[in-house]
């Protein structure tokens, strides 16, 4: 579990991370709007603070729109929540992918896995 000064720090931003998350509810929508890249190093965090804010949400909407790179472990921690949210009757939704992330979806076959608009 994280705590305040963690969910701060990842709300503010710091540069060395190479990645910030935007975190909105919305009735029992949750939206995240990370930026930068999700990888090894940054998405385990996200994925806890994603975690951290699920409970009574139906539907996560993930907005890619200012990821400029996503690894496996960006990957990873998507069909992770997908698989979670299902089991849960809820969903998971990717939005605003660029072109490079589209082709990561494509080439991984996540594009099969995962809800992406």
């Amino acid at each position: 579990m994280l705590n305040p000064a963690q969910i701060d720090r990842w709300q503010n931003g710091l540069e060395e991370d190479g990645m910030k998350a935007e975190f909105q509810k919305n009735g029992t929508t949750l939206s995240v709007k990370p930026e930068g890249r999700m990888d090894a190093a940054t998405s385990p965090e996200l994925e806890s603070l994603i975690r951290a804010q699920m409970e009574g949400m139906t539907e996560i909407i993930i907005d890619l729109e200012n990821v400029e790179y996503l690894s496996s472990g960006g990957l990873r921690i998507l069909l992770s929540l997908t698989q979670d949210m299902e089991e849960k009757d809820g969903r998971l939704k990717v939005i605003h992918g660029n072109r490079n992330i589209m082709e990561v979806f494509e080439i991984s076959h996540f594009t099969d896995l995962l809800t992406i608009e």
